[in-house]
């Protein structure tokens, strides 16, 4: 089993970048009961991850993995319960860096958080 197996995320297309969600459940909680922090960044990771290897495969026509060597997580809200949703889109896809802006909704589609990455192809 993955790890975004494990933590239930649920693929899907988004053009021009990544998305999924997650429906959360009990172990997604910290103890006030809201969503923990790791499960969105773990969301927003893994989906950048994906968009920026979707955007450097668009742009040079080859499949590398790209390893995130940053991240910077903005938490502007959280939530009890529910379901998360993540879209990450490129910003700048280069041959040696790549740069991508994520967005972290719950529900009614209120941002939970912004991440920016760093993705460097191997």
């Amino acid at each position: 089993m993955t790890f975004d197996e494990y933590i239930g995320l649920q693929h899907s297309e988004l053009e021009g970048g990544s998305t999924a969600t997650v429906e959360i459940e009990p172990h997604h909680c910290n103890p006030t009961g809201n969503i923990n922090g790791g499960v969105i960044i773990s969301l927003a990771d893994n989906i950048a991850t994906g968009a920026a290897g979707r955007g450097f495969f668009e742009k040079f026509g080859e499949h590398k993995f790209m390893v995130g060597v940053d991240l910077h997580a903005t938490m502007l809200s959280n939530q009890i319960g529910g379901r998360i949703r993540g879209e990450a889109r490129p910003v700048r896809v280069g041959r040696r860096v790549t740069f991508v802006k994520t967005q972290v909704f719950g529900d009614d589609d209120k941002l939970l958080a912004e991440i920016t990455t760093t993705h460097v192809p191997t």
